[in-house]
């Protein structure tokens, strides 16, 4: 049985996270038995190490121009050296080349820049790093950009959004070739919470939260996004952070923007949306896990947030 093989495409100034998201992805699929399984090779335009952002050296396994096909899965990393890649005529040509001979051609975060000038994503949907995006759009006016979500798949061509928005990705591709239960596994296996679903923002509500330099309300958000499950009411909360109920509310609306209590409220509702979409755990487990007293209590509070029941979600979303 033929292993099919993902090439991934690296240059000087590369993100070391975007490489090792999806290099560790694949690898941990074969680890868990991936049949066939993954033939990883990491190519530089000259064979040569390449310098990544964080200043380490990373050496391929072989030059861009001495690829052949078939190849499997064609993936370009991103980094602060991505504008300098794009504007590489020679690297340009190699990865528009490559991509004639890929089942599937992806770009990790910026390495979206590289398959924007390749002209693999014209007339197509795609992400880039959020931070990047209004740039990306102003120089790509065929590509048709959507900042938000953490992946996009538009056809035999794939785009992702910031640095560890590779693995989700790479999470789908292994769901994709070797069901969910491998991808599973594998994201147990990374320690990654949750496989996020390709339409979820990237700015979620963990990551886009302000983080106030306010001692008390920096505490109590620290306290609420590891105890979910627990007692979050706003007098137990007042209580650790030995302040008043009205003070801790007043330090919120000042520094939040909305109430301890929404922000619980918000913060279950984002955990759970993803538990629905993502696991097949009964509503009572869910329930449980998000700091609700039964199934109906969170039905009613995800009614009243989502407006539409939690079972309906899930068939809508999966």
């Amino acid at each position: 049985m033929v292993e099919p093989l993902i090439v991934v495409v690296a240059y000087d100034g590369i993100e070391l996270v975007d490489v090792a998201s999806v290099t560790s992805g694949f690898d941990y699929a074969n680890r868990l038995g991936a049949s066939p399984a993954y033939r990883v090779v990491l190519v530089t335009p000259l064979g040569r190490p390449v310098r990544c952002d964080s200043g380490l050296e990373l050496r391929g396994q072989g030059r861009l121009d001495g690829v052949d096909g078939p190849i499997d899965t064609l993936i370009v990393s991103g980094g602060q050296g991505h504008e300098a890649a794009a504007a590489n005529p020679r690297l340009v040509g190699q990865v528009m080349r490559l991509a004639g001979l890929s089942r599937r051609v992806a770009s990790v975060c910026t390495g979206a820049t590289v398959l924007a000038a390749a002209g693999l994503l014209d007339n197509r949907r795609a992400t880039t790093h959020w931070y990047e995006a209004a740039r990306f759009a102003a120089r790509f006016p065929k590509v048709n950009v959507d900042p938000a979500p953490i992946f996009v798949r538009d056809g035999e061509v794939s785009t992702s959004g910031g640095v560890t928005a590779a693995l989700d990705l790479t999470l789908s591709f292994v769901e994709e070739d070797h069901g969910p239960e491998i991808a599973r596994r594998v994201a147990m296996g990374m320690v990654t919470y949750l496989q996020r679903p390709g339409g979820q923002t990237q700015l979620s509500l963990f990551t886009n939260l302000p983080r106030s330099d306010q001692a008390v309300v920096r505490r109590v958000i620290d306290h609420i996004i590891g105890n979910l499950d627990g007692d979050l009411g706003v007098a137990r909360l007042a209580a650790l952070a030995g302040v008043s109920e009205r003070h801790l509310n007043r330090l919120f609306a000042e520094h939040v923007g909305r109430t301890p209590s929404r922000l619980v409220r918000d913060m279950r509702m984002e955990v759970a949306s993803h538990l629905l979409t993502r696991t097949s755990e009964p509503l009572a487990a869910i329930a449980r896990r998000c700091g609700f007293a039964s199934a109906e209590t969170f039905r009613q509070a995800f009614v009243a947030w989502a407006g539409v029941p939690p079972s309906q979600f899930r068939a809508a979303e999966r």
